[in-house]
């Protein structure tokens, strides 16, 4: 008899435990409650035209390829990953331009032309980086549940790379004496809804995989990420279970025993895993009374990650522009703290665009365009109403980027449209406060302080996402799926899943 396994939630981290777990022989049910795959990680459709929801990133390729090879599969078989020589494009002030680009060579050549005497710090930054980054890596590949984990020798050797005590802002002074290149090679914390004078200074790994691992765009989207997890899931029997909520969990004590589904029917499993945002699922799945260091109580006094105002735009026309562009506020340090401190709304956002038709011709129709365009602001703890404000933020979303990019007059040229607020986030698509990067990232909140791969509140219950260790983020999400496969497959004394080593880097010229 095939152990069931449950999954709660299609998103990445939850397909991904799937298929693994499949290919090792369970019978695997996922249960969705939107209409399909992806999570956050889903694709929009407006008419004709197709964006991400979420992640538009996808770098560390070589763990989605682990994670194929481990189910027995070649990810080139499902996706069509295009490399960006060229990253993104940083503007600063309205004004000055920066390219990044994982060619070593000409990303000094340009640091040096731009910001003189700063080029040898890249060497420096890459080189420390990548020692920090292997460092690293057992922790971010292993459960972190106990205290006692710490004390694993791979543990040991990578505490002193947390960097504890300085942020990454600091970290990054080691290495360049100019504000905008520090901005450069720390906004990567946006990624986990973080300020960079605030984030842990070990987070200069998120900058240093981009540069050392590439940048990929999924031909169809980042999207088609999930959806090639759900068909091998599909090749192995798997089953995902489309516009079907889960209520709550069924519990004798503390034992998972099987899911209480919206319909009313109720279902069995010898293991549930979780992909669904940690906040809403321990709120809302778990009857009140039942948990207690993550009872609602406790949830709400935590610390979580900010949150993001999204347009979704069908333009009519094609702008030949970089596929990823980021214009940052021009007091970029008064506009994080206004964010994830004031917690108010910036009259000057950083923003980020993703004009992924350049790259791409699925998503729009000929000569036209599928523009996403992100703002990080505050979570729904600010109060901020929504209802009143989105409009005129909107605007000046639109205003800031024709005035400071070549994006010009896009608000002439939209077709179709669609936006997304913090409200929208948490009302529509259940994420807890609207914190789209989930729990925050400091130390305080990450290994064996964050919510235990196997769950500690409850039995037979497991986490992956980014509200479990090793975080947000899609790489780490990844992990997380691939940490609790082996911690099932463990349990039953079954070979574990292999994890790689980190591929060399040597640069590029």
């Amino acid at each position: 008899m095939k152990k069931k396994i449950a999954v709660v939630g299609a998103g990445p981290g939850g397909l991904a435990a799937a298929m693994l777990l499949a290919s090792k022989g369970y019978q695997v049910d996922v249960y969705e409650k939107n209409e399909t795959v992806g999570g956050r990680n889903s694709a929009i459709e407006l008419g004709d035209y197709r964006f991400d929801m979420g992640p538009t990133f996808l770098s560390m390729v070589h763990i989605v390829d682990e994670l194929f090879q481990a189910a027995g599969r070649n990810m080139h078989d499902y996706m069509d990953l295009v490399e960006l020589p060229e990253m993104y494009e940083l503007t600063f002030d309205g004004k000055r331009k920066l390219g990044m680009t994982r060619d070593q060579q000409e990303m000094k050549r340009r640091i040096e032309e731009a910001y003189p005497g700063n080029s040898e710090g890249y060497d420096q930054f890459m080189t420390e980086s990548g020692r920090k980054l292997a460092a690293l890596t057992p922790i971010l590949q292993s459960r972190m549940d106990k205290l006692i984990h710490y004390m694993r020798p791979g543990v040991i050797k990578a505490l002193p790379e947390l960097e504890l005590g300085k942020t990454l802002h600091d970290v990054l002074s080691r290495y360049f004496d100019q504000e905008e290149l520090k901005l450069a090679f720390t906004f990567q914390s946006k990624y986990l809804g973080m300020s960079p004078w605030e984030c842990p200074g070990a987070f200069s790994i998120l900058s240093y995989m981009e540069h050392a691992y590439g940048i990929y765009h999924p031909i169809g989207g980042v999207n088609q990420l999930s959806h090639s997890m759900a068909k091998v899931l599909g090749e192995f029997g798997g089953r995902i279970h489309l516009d079907t909520g889960v209520k709550k969990f069924i519990l004798d004590g503390k034992k998972v025993t099987g899911l209480l589904l919206e319909s009313g029917e109720r279902v069995t499993a010898d293991e549930v895993v979780v992909n669904g945002d940690f906040g809403h699922v321990m709120t809302n799945l778990v009857d009140k009374g039942i948990l207690k260091k993550y009872s609602s109580e406790n949830l709400e006094k935590k610390k979580y990650s900010c949150s993001t105002f999204m347009l979704y735009l069908g333009l009519d026309k094609k702008y030949d522009l970089p596929h990823h562009s980021i214009v940052f506020a021009k007091d970029y340090k008064t506009n994080v703290e206004e964010i994830t401190n004031q917690r108010k709304l910036s009259a000057d956002p950083s923003i980020y665009i993703q004009n992924a038709s350049v790259t791409d011709p699925t998503l729009a129709p000929e000569g036209m365009s599928a523009l996403y365009i992100l703002a990080p602001v505050p979570n729904n703890d600010s109060g901020i109403g929504w209802e009143k404000e989105q409009q005129s933020f909107r605007d000046l979303v639109l205003r800031t980027i024709e005035e400071k990019t070549e994006f010009k007059d896009i608000s002439k040229h939209i077709i179709v449209e669609k936006m997304l607020t913090p409200m929208q986030w948490e009302q529509d698509l259940a994420v807890y406060k609207g914190a789209t990067f989930n729990l925050g990232h400091q130390l305080s909140q990450m290994m064996v302080f964050r919510p235990h791969n196997k769950f500690e509140e409850l039995d037979h219950c497991w986490l992956v996402g980014g509200g479990t260790h090793p975080g947000s983020g899609l790489p780490t999400i990844l992990e997380s799926a691939r940490i609790v496969a082996n911690g099932i497959l463990a349990e039953e004394g079954k070979e574990r899943i292999p994890v790689g080593l980190l591929p060399a880097w040597e640069g590029t010229s």
